[in-house]
């Protein structure tokens, strides 16, 4: 559920674009929908070029940033944080991306920063 909008977050905390990342749901029998997903996502990451080469970001500065993004995700507090805040937007009402984004922004910032 929340999963897009928090690895967004930690790419753009950590400078990457966010575009390098997309979920998104199709069914088996959905295969017109998956074909054109995976190949509109490669080619936009065609279009970016290498990882961190768009972004302005020295191979070894970037390799440090995304060691660092690991570390955090792979933290205690930040995945009980996530878990608390999946739970709360279940049970939202509105379940649009731009809600969800938000919700994680706002519980979650404080944490991926202090993480980063």
């Amino acid at each position: 559920m929340g999963v897009n909008a928090l690895v967004h977050k930690i790419l753009g905390e950590i400078g990457i674009n966010q575009e390098r990342f997309n979920l998104k749901w199709a069914s088996a029998a959905e295969a017109p929908r998956f074909v054109q997903l995976i190949t509109d996502f490669t080619a936009r990451v065609k279009e970016l070029g290498p990882l961190g080469h768009s972004e302005g970001i020295a191979p070894d500065e970037l390799k440090a940033r995304l060691d660092k993004a690991v570390e955090l995700v792979s933290s205690k507090k930040l995945r009980m944080t996530f878990g608390t805040t999946t739970k709360a937007l279940r049970k939202d009402a509105d379940q649009s991306e731009a809600h969800i984004a938000e919700v994680i922004n706002e519980k979650l910032s404080k944490a991926i920063s202090a993480g980063l």
